[in-house]
């Protein structure tokens, strides 16, 4: 752990500036100098304050991986109407991240006098709210018209997707403050297992279920003659209110955050006299000082400035979500080869099962890859050619669409009649691309000056979600091919 928080030291030019009075004649000095001597001076890793940042990496992912678990109940509630069938994935990754990214650049052009700890709060209310109701949707919605169904749903999807998007420009700007980029790491990784979890308990739903058992739905479809849990009002309650628990976990442990941090200021490593005149900042401030490097003061930068500044991180952020983009709908389509004609009686290669398998393997996948960068010699963050490699590395992961094109799209046939190539070649390492390069991409945003830092995080997230949202028009694409 000594490694890694020597690695991940901020930049200790800054540090400088908050040495004793009787220094400041050396300050010019000691900023090059002295970089081992002002190191202890760095507050302690806190695990709470790691573990708070991963559970709220968790619950801004959860409630994605939520829609995207919930698909064949969602299929089953449209497969009346080819439109909606064929659509509504596409549909539900345009309207959350076209709103997710109105949403992050209105709030990142709004710097000043923005209290971060109060935006990350409102976000986890309003996913609380939006998911306790898609929840109780699955008891009293039952007998609802396609239309009306597939309307409400898109509503949920932009109330979701708004606390999203207020969520992100929230906890990144937050978390930046501290300086510490393990904790960026954390929420990284939080988002990592929000993708592994809910894949994990759709195939051990679906499994614990008898194949054959009577009494099924009217489906003619051999596979589906049970009715699968995941297709179940039962299943999709669960989905939406263990999201919903979520999200109130980490809104309890977040405030718990701010109000430990702010009742016990000698936590930090130094102490500012300088106030700001917002009072919700102040708790930000206190955050800020956790750090050898505190941030007093929060400048207000234009998002151009930023690019400038971050502009290879930046672009890499972009192109690193608008290529991932693709594998929701590519993974949603491709079938096992062994499901038909192979003789095989194993359950993992039926549909309802392959489908969260290949999922899991592109989440643990990606979930490796935001932990890799915790091994410095494997972090780019702090070696002067890291944004350009980064973004070389962001345009390479285009040259796993044309693989996912080998595989078995919709039982078509496979150019590669191999579930290993496409389960490990294709979605594990495509995931472990994913997490590598998103998590290198957003600790970058703490090499900036101090005083820059939580305006540098905001845009961060916010090219992220601007990928997220190119690659979810792109999809469209992919949906119809």
């Amino acid at each position: 752990m000594t490694r890694i928080r020597k690695q991940f030291a901020p930049q200790v030019t800054y540090e400088a500036i908050r040495q004793p009075a009787e220094s400041d004649n050396e300050d010019n000095e000691s900023e090059v100098g002295d970089a081992a001597s002002t190191a202890p001076q760095q507050a302690p890793f806190s695990a709470y304050e790691y573990a708070v940042f991963l559970l709220l990496g968790v619950s801004m992912l959860w409630a994605w991986n939520m829609f995207l678990a919930a698909a064949p109940y969602f299929y089953h509630r449209f497969q009346t109407d080819d439109w909606a069938a064929t659509h509504y994935q596409p549909s539900i990754l345009t309207v959350s991240t076209v709103t997710n990214l109105g949403s992050s650049f209105i709030l990142a052009k709004l710097q000043k006098g923005a209290s971060y700890p109060k935006r990350t709060v409102v976000s986890l209310l309003i996913n609380i709210v939006v998911f306790t109701l898609l929840a109780f949707s699955t008891i009293f919605m039952k007998d609802v018209s396609v239309a009306t169904y597939f309307a409400f749903l898109m509503f949920m999807v932009f109330g979701a997707s708004l606390a999203t998007g207020i969520n992100q420009n929230g906890v990144y700007a937050y978390v930046a403050g501290f300086g510490r980029e393990e904790y960026t790491q954390a929420i990284m990784s939080g988002q990592g297992v929000a993708g592994v979890l809910p894949c994990i308990v759709q195939i051990v739903s679906v499994l614990s279920v008898a194949p054959n058992r009577a009494g099924g739905d009217n489906d003619n479809d051999q596979d589906h003659a049970p009715a699968p849990p995941q297709e179940s009002s039962k299943s999709a309650f669960a989905y939406f209110i263990t999201a919903t628990a979520v999200s109130s976990l980490a809104l309890i442990a977040f405030t718990s955050l701010v109000k430990r941090r702010s009742q016990f200021p000698s936590l930090s490593a130094t102490t500012t006299t300088t106030t700001n005149s917002n009072n919700n900042d102040d708790d930000d401030d206190d955050d800020d000082t956790s750090e050898s490097n505190p941030n007093p003061k929060t400048r207000t930068i234009s998002l151009w400035t930023l690019f400038k500044r971050l502009r290879f991180t930046a672009l890499a952020m972009i192109l690193c979500f608008t290529i991932t983009m693709t594998f929701p709908v590519f993974t949603a389509q491709i079938e096992s080869v062994n499901r038909n004609g192979s003789g095989s009686s194993s359950r993992l290669f039926d549909t309802p099962v392959f489908i969260p398998l290949a999922f899991f393997f592109w989440n643990a996948g990606d979930l490796l890859g935001r932990m890799l960068v915790l091994w410095p010699p494997l972090s780019l963050v702090h070696r002067p050619w890291g944004p350009g490699a980064l973004l070389i590395f962001a345009c390479a992961r285009a040259a796993f669409i044309p693989l996912y094109q080998l595989c078995n799209i919709r039982g078509r046939g496979a150019v590669v009649q191999s579930d290993l190539f496409y389960l490990v070649v294709v979605q594990w390492l495509f995931g472990v691309s994913n997490g590598y390069l998103g998590s290198n991409c957003m600790m970058g945003a703490g090499q900036v000056p101090a005083e820059e830092r939580e305006p540098a995080g905001a845009f961060m997230g916010l090219m992220l979600v601007a990928g997220l949202t190119l690659g979810s028009l792109l999809s469209f694409l992919a949906a119809g091919g």
